[in-house]
């Protein structure tokens, strides 16, 4: 062997055993990172009886997407031409990511009845859990409600959802429901898989909630949520078309079920539980599922 191949298969053979050497340590580096942030937490919360935690986060971050959602409408009474609708339906959204990306791993940041309801029928949630999660919900949207009341100093009507009048609420409701139907089944896409809900999720559902209030809003409001729609209506005691946003979301979340088990077949597996119910001691329906 000539020494130029020499040479060259020395080098080759020590550049395999540098990248060798990074390979291992990038992999260390990755098990570090999963025992930290996946196994641990789940290994500290897998006690029932730290349900507690799900539900106040469930309250917390449904009073942080409501003091937005609502607040830009009656922010926007109290101070005239300072919030525009572009403004107004944005700005939910934006909070939604940033719910999603600090509370997601704790109780799934569903922040929504309807939400929830989807991710039952999808067997990725338990039945037992969804009233807790819908109190916490409701509590969550009253208080924010409450709290803007007392703080602007205008009715919380006004940050509430009511269908345009020229419309009705006919129209309104298919609306909700049509809005609903392509949230849910984004919330739903991006918990299935690989793509749990994260970073992923929190991109996919802000967005897609920013650009269903940009086109949407003038009929309906653009609620997609009855928690958002009953905090305000409780604390002004008006509920003028309240069904509209109780019905249309809860028939376009069903809608959104079905069309999940067409496009990816039955729910209940790993990955889709984790993603619904967070890292705390997550229960899964069909173990044998993704």
């Amino acid at each position: 062997m000539s020494a130029g191949s020499l040479h060259l298969a020395g080098l080759h053979k020590g550049w395999s055993v540098v990248m060798s050497g990074r390979v291992e340590r990038t992999e260390q580096e990755i098990l570090r990172w999963f025992q930290r942030d996946i196994e641990g937490p789940m290994a500290d919360f897998r006690d029932p009886s730290q349900e507690w935690r799900r539900l106040v986060s469930e309250l917390y971050g449904t009073f942080l997407l409501v003091l937005v959602a609502a607040g830009a409408g009656m922010m926007g009474q109290a101070f005239p031409g300072t919030i525009s609708r572009a403004a107004a339906v944005v700005a939910p959204a934006l909070m939604v990511m940033g719910v999603i990306l600090f509370m997601g791993k704790v109780s799934g940041a569903h922040l929504n009845p309807a939400v929830s309801i989807a991710f039952a029928l999808r067997r990725d949630f338990p039945w037992r859990r969804v009233p807790g999660y819908i109190v916490a919900q409701l509590a969550g949207a009253t208080l924010a409600a409450l709290f803007l009341q007392w703080v602007v100093g205008v009715s919380a009507t006004y940050g509430s959802n009511h269908p345009a009048e020229s419309y009705g609420a006919g129209p309104a409701f298919v609306m909700e429901a049509v809005l609903t139907l392509g949230l849910v089944s984004v919330i739903l896409g991006t918990a299935s898989g690989a793509q749990n809900i994260g970073i992923f999720g929190a991109l996919g559902v802000g967005g897609y909630i920013a650009l269903a209030g940009l086109w949407g809003s003038p009929i309906s409001g653009a609620s997609m949520n009855p928690a958002r729609t009953f905090g305000p209506d409780l604390a002004s005691l008006t509920f003028t078309d309240y069904w509209v946003y109780v019905a249309g979301p809860l028939v376009g979340a069903m809608i959104a079920v079905g069309i999940a088990y067409v496009l990816r077949g039955r729910g209940g597996g790993e990955s889709g539980s984790t993603a619904a119910q967070g890292a705390l001691f997550t229960e899964t329906g069909s173990p044998d599922q993704t």
